[in-house]
């Protein structure tokens, strides 16, 4: 594994760390979290609007039933904790139906984006207690004292799928302990469906989503001092249907080498970086999942044509 203790000019280390140790390995790989940085959040927003993106418009659709239901559900004071919030679009519904809400943790690895979506949520709700919290949602995450008992976790968007099934038990177990004993958790879920379904929601005509794969490259460049021709790679996402899930990869276009803090990382033409997964599961699955990481589903939504799920989990 690469270690820099420090690094003139690179103030990211820990980002420069795991770009060498993913692009030096044996299969090439990057974490998708580094997708958002703020052009990439940028971008995952431009992605939402997509009429071949399904998830967010069916997610979209089932928030106002669920916090309708929740409002009867919750009736103690509540502090809602959502974790990858990006650009709080999906929590208003929440704040709006659910009158038990006081306070709102949002939690992410973009910082400046959060801040400017959170200024922008506080001035719509300003009868609730909005903070931003740059961190590493994957790891547990010390909440403040003012985040009182009666924690409402809050995880939509399918990003649980980007995590490999151990990862996501991890993370499963890494909120509860954040959100800690009695709480509940509110977590989207795309489902399992037509194989030529998930290849237009990533692969769509606009290419969105091509740009937004690639923008990993440019914020190598931008932050660490490189200089990848982004030209040379090309997006490819497809349904690996043994592992039920969906892979995106950049596939170099031709033989290269590219210098990164003075390693040189080889390219053969047709050599690929994985950047993301995309896991589907059906409820029976997911709750599988959950019961493994030490939560009981107590409730299960789904959209129209069980398009999206959503489940409250308890502990």
């Amino acid at each position: 594994m690469f270690e820099v203790a420090r690094t003139d000019g690179i103030a990211n280390v820990e980002f420069l760390n795991h770009v060498l140790d993913g692009l030096t390995a044996q299969h090439k790989a990057l974490n998708p979290k580094y997708f958002y940085d703020e052009q990439g959040s940028y971008i995952f927003d431009q992605i939402c609007d997509l009429k071949e993106y399904y998830p967010y418009q069916a997610e979209l659709s089932l928030l106002p039933k669920i916090a309708a239901e929740l409002n009867v559900i919750l009736q103690s004071e509540q502090s809602v904790v959502e974790f990858g919030a990006g650009a709080v679009k999906k929590i208003q519904p929440l704040l709006s139906l659910i009158k038990s809400i006081k306070n709102f943790t949002a939690i992410d690895i973009s910082g400046e984006h959060l801040r400017s979506a959170c200024a922008t949520l506080q001035a719509e709700f300003p009868n609730i207690d909005i903070r931003a919290v740059e961190a590493d949602f994957c790891k547990p995450v010390e909440l403040k004292s003012e985040v009182k008992e009666n924690r409402l976790g809050f995880f939509p968007g399918s990003t649980i799928g980007n995590f490999t099934p151990m990862e996501a038990r991890r993370f499963l177990s890494n909120a509860k302990q954040s959100l800690g004993a009695n709480s509940k958790f509110l977590i989207g879920v795309d489902t399992k469906k037509s194989p030529i379904q998930l290849h237009h929601a990533y692969n769509d005509a606009q290419g969105v989503t091509a740009q937004f794969n690639k923008n990993v490259l440019e914020r190598i460049n931008r932050e660490l001092d490189c200089d990848i021709d982004v030209a040379k790679f090309e997006h490819y996402a497809f349904f690996n249907v043994a592992k039920g899930c969906i892979e995106m990869h950049l596939v170099s276009l031709v033989e290269q080498s590219i210098d990164i803090d003075g390693v040189e990382i080889k390219f053969d033409v047709g050599e690929s970086i994985h950047t993301e997964s995309s896991y589907k599961y059906s409820p029976k699955q997911f709750e599988a999942l959950a019961s493994d990481a030490g939560w009981k589903v107590e409730k299960t939504w789904l959209a129209d044509g069980d398009m999206f799920s959503a489940f409250l989990l308890s502990c």
